[in-house]
């Protein structure tokens, strides 16, 4: 089966054809997305920095506690 150069036969012009037809898809699709996309107003989060009673009850907790296993002096 022999293959055909495409710029000889003339296919050259339906592969350029099928590349332009992809641009014009992806340029309409991104002028479509611009277009109907209303972008809305997010508003600003604020987080409160103060700590609660119950959070603070857990950190002391946690600096407390006594590890269950004790690392080795010398690595290998």
């Amino acid at each position: 089966m022999k293959i055909d150069n495409p710029f000889e036969s003339g296919h050259i012009k339906n592969y350029l054809l099928l590349y332009a037809s992809i641009v014009v898809i992806m340029v309409l699709f991104f002028i479509a997305t611009t277009l109907f996309n209303d972008i809305k107003d997010v508003d600003k989060k604020v987080f409160s920095t103060q700590m609660n009673e119950n959070t603070k009850v857990l950190v002391e907790d946690v600096e407390e506690s006594i590890p269950k296993f004790k690392l080795l002096d010398t690595t290998y």
